[in-house]
């Protein structure tokens, strides 16, 4: 069995708005709406789990009662931390999943990941125990001396970015979590799974990305994204078009 974990219980106070930034309507639907029906259409996904603030819970039974998301299955309330909320998640399913199941985590934010993305990420997983989404630097890149300079460079040939989803099998990812919380190491790391790994000598694995797999953080996000589907939606509408000739 395969289930997508969706992060949801940011606030997102970068984006500038009075919501959440998952809840903000992009031509009329809301960006939580369009990753869901990301992982709901994709034939490798059996099943999703949504982590939500506890405020915000009716709104996300809302939005998958409104768009047939048929294979959302649980709610859960997430915690004051990325880490404490993705591990809520994480333990929510003890009862339900089996240790070799797969679990894909994925920002409620990231709604232009492709399903090549997350077809890849669960191949990889099957091969490896686990599967990052990541991507080659193309930038140069440098050593922050403070916030205004630098004078340490970095070969972005020995670099990856980390993107959009992390893959896991279900039963050493809990115990990854067991481990961190038993050792106090979760309030101490940078905040996400993959840190939570590395800093417990585990080897993680790259899968592709795509460079418009971004999580919509900013308002020029919210551009981005709404520039992709007024796009999608000329092509479509050429291509009836085409079909009506």
């Amino acid at each position: 069995m395969t289930t997508a974990i969706l992060l949801a219980g940011g606030t997102g106070t970068r984006v500038g708005a009075d919501i959440p930034k998952q809840f903000i309507k992009i031509l009329g639907k809301p960006i939580l709406a369009y990753t869901l029906e990301v992982f709901q259409n994709n034939r490798n996904i059996d099943a999703i789990e949504v982590v939500c603030h506890r405020d915000w819970v009716d709104e996300v039974q809302r939005i998958c009662d409104t768009y047939g998301i048929s294979k959302m299955k649980w709610l859960c309330v997430g915690g004051d931390t990325f880490q404490e909320s993705t591990m809520n998640g994480v333990f929510h399913l003890k009862e339900h999943l089996q240790p070799e199941d797969i679990v894909v985590l994925s920002f409620g934010v990231s709604p232009m990941t492709t399903d090549e993305v997350i077809d890849d990420s669960i191949r990889v997983c099957r091969e490896h125990g686990n599967a990052i989404a990541s991507e080659d630097m193309v930038l140069c890149t440098c050593i922050k001396d403070d916030e205004y300079s630098t004078t340490q460079s970095i070969l972005r040939e020995t670099l990856k970015g980390f993107s959009n989803p992390w893959t896991f099998r279900f039963g050493e990812l809990c115990e990854a979590y067991e481990t961190g919380l038993e050792r106090g190491m979760l309030d101490t790391l940078e905040p996400h799974t993959t840190s939570l790994y590395l800093a417990l000598g585990k080897r993680l694995y790259f899968s592709k990305t795509v460079s418009t797999n971004i999580k919509i953080t900013t308002p020029e996000d919210l551009d981005i994204f709404e520039g992709q589907l007024l796009l999608k939606q000329k092509r479509a509408a050429e291509k009836q078009q085409e079909g009506n000739v």
